[in-house]
């Protein structure tokens, strides 16, 4: 199935999925008369305009009918917001980047944890990928950067050794869909929640991180070459789903 094609049914079902939400989690007949109310009161501010306390007045109200509507809204929207945060978190890892392909050129990057450490890391490569150039040390960045290849698809293991201590990388190589993790760390819980799907480095080894450069992957939409990050495309048809599927199911939003 194309990338194109997951995120246009994701978007419809998600779009669905939130309207039902929020029609079952909030107060419909509240959030209605909400709204009325608010209407009216901007509709005052129109007729009467030439008098002044009738329109300070009416933004009062305006004021107080705003919050009302959004204390309303906003137990729904904590229904799907967190839900929706969790599934992008992980869709990101399969839509977002692609996975290298066979026979390309790749950088593995390895953030040591001191200066001195990086002149002590080495690389043991399975059968299957092989370095075509010297590791290269950024002293400034306490970075070993090696150029790597793989020669045919799957998913393999890169072991960084350190002080004695290793620790694992998985890469994967595919022309297809794959989930992939970027990067490897130590540490930073919340950060490796969103970018990262592989466990915490062990705290023995002194490495911070060991990243992989997937490719970023960009949408093509058919039209003219125009292409769009995968986020952005879910983001705009859910919620043009949402709005479609409110007025089909009457919920007040």
């Amino acid at each position: 199935m194309s990338p194109l094609l997951i995120v246009v049914v994701l978007s419809i079902f998600v779009g669905l999925g939130m309207v039902v939400l929020v029609g079952y989690t909030s107060d419909q007949k509240g959030i209605a008369r909400a709204k009325d109310q608010l209407k009216a009161h901007l509709l005052a501010v129109r007729l009467y305009r030439d008098q002044l306390h009738v329109v300070m007045g009416a933004y009062g109200k305006v004021l107080r009918g705003t919050a009302r509507y959004l204390r309303l809204a906003f137990k729904p929207l904590l229904y799907v917001i967190i839900p929706i945060t969790v599934l992008i978190v992980q869709l990101d890892r399969v839509l977002g980047l692609s996975a290298i392909r066979a026979d390309t050129p790749f950088l593995l990057t390895v953030r040591a944890s001191n200066a001195e450490a990086i002149n002590g890391i080495s690389i043991d490569l399975p059968a299957e990928i092989k370095a075509d150039a010297p590791p290269v040390h950024v002293s400034a960045e306490n970075e070993v950067v090696w150029r790597l290849m793989a020669s045919r698809e799957g998913s393999y293991e890169v072991k960084i050794i350190a002080d004695g201590q290793s620790a694992t990388k998985t890469v994967r190589v595919s022309s297809e869909l794959a989930r992939v993790s970027p990067i490897r760390m130590r540490d930073h819980f919340w950060e490796r929640i969103f970018v990262s799907g592989e466990s915490a480095l062990p705290e023995s080894i002194p490495v911070e991180s060991i990243a992989v450069d997937y490719p970023e992957r960009n949408i093509q939409l058919g039209i003219a070459d125009y292409k769009m990050n995968w986020i952005w495309l879910f983001f705009i048809l859910s919620m043009i789903a949402g709005f479609v599927f409110k007025e089909l199911l009457g919920i007040q939003i």
